[in-house]
């Protein structure tokens, strides 16, 4: 397999370095005309620049994609000039890490703006134009201490956690117009995640090694609602499972009848995954129809 972008335009936030500069330059390379998005114009500029120095085709464009007038104004300045958007690779973020008891809520506040709002205001911003395509990919940057949590990231976990959800409900309302939507998970040794690491796993975990990954997941044959782990040049999926339960209704629904079923109610034997939260209501009902004796039909 021989994955191409040709003819695609591709925005990536926070592309000025890191993982954002490793995403924009692999999607150049396989034939992207790429939007390189940061917070510093400079940055932008210069790696726009090196993807034009390749051969390849590249603007920068400076802003804040937690600012959704400045957003939309980026996305109106790439259709001026391309007339189309294929894929966008949310991934500007900032860290502001604290334990919780001494965390500030504007601490919070700023990076929720930034990672879930700033990646709300560029899906949303290109959303109508890939609908009316019939075409579009969009990757979310999740991360590890959203799905398991991280010592001292309660906001930064909170963020990831919600690109997921918001990657389960878009991949359902894209369906039809054949958006794809992923979410990525990445272990990358960036100036984000300086101290996280040991100095040596930092040559291991380089951007490049992740950024395949994002290249597959905006491909035209990509997979859709899933949660691709990447780092060092493995690649993993995270799902999701509800245990199979059980129904205490009617005599045992009390917490101490919770507390006597816990065992059962945790027991992974028949587990599965769920597509979508209306069949968690109807799994639930269900049960509680049968144990009832009343006919839904």
């Amino acid at each position: 397999m021989n994955i191409r972008l040709d003819d695609q335009v591709a925005i990536v936030t926070g592309a000025g370095q890191g993982l954002g500069r490793a995403h924009a330059l692999a999607l150049a390379k396989r034939g992207a005309k790429v939007v390189v998005n940061d917070l510093n114009q400079d940055d932008a500029a210069r790696i726009a620049a090196e993807i034009d120095e390749a051969g390849e085709e590249a603007i920068g464009i400076g802003c804040s994609v937690s600012d959704n007038t400045q957003v939309e104004n980026m996305v109106k300045q790439v259709m001026d000039k391309w007339g189309r958007i294929d894929i966008l690779v949310n991934n500007a973020g900032i860290l502001r890490d604290k334990t919780f008891h001494k965390m500030s809520m504007e601490d919070f506040r700023l990076v929720i703006d930034v990672h879930l709002m700033g990646s709300v205001y560029c899906t949303k911003a290109v959303w109508n134009i890939m609908r009316e395509q019939v075409y579009g990919r969009v990757v979310f940057t999740s991360s590890s201490t959203g799905l398991y949590g991280n010592f001292g990231q309660s906001n930064y976990g909170a963020a990831k956690m919600a690109m997921v959800g918001l990657m389960n409900t878009l991949h359902l309302e894209g369906d039809k117009y054949n958006i794809r939507v992923n979410c990525l998970a990445p272990a990358a040794g960036t100036a984000m995640t300086e101290g996280l690491f040991p100095e040596n796993a930092f040559e291991i975990l380089s951007p490049e090694t992740v950024s395949p990954g994002v290249v597959f997941l905006v491909s035209p044959d990509a997979p859709s609602r899933k949660v691709l782990a990447a780092g060092g040049g493995g690649f993993a999926l995270f799902k999701g499972f509800e245990t199979e339960g059980i129904n205490l209704l009617p005599d045992q629904l009390t917490p101490d009848g919770v507390a006597e079923a816990w065992e059962t109610i945790s027991d992974e034997v028949n587990m599965k995954e769920l597509k979508m939260g209306f069949e968690q209501a109807t799994k639930l009902t269900m049960k509680a129809a049968t144990k009832l004796g009343v006919d839904l039909s």
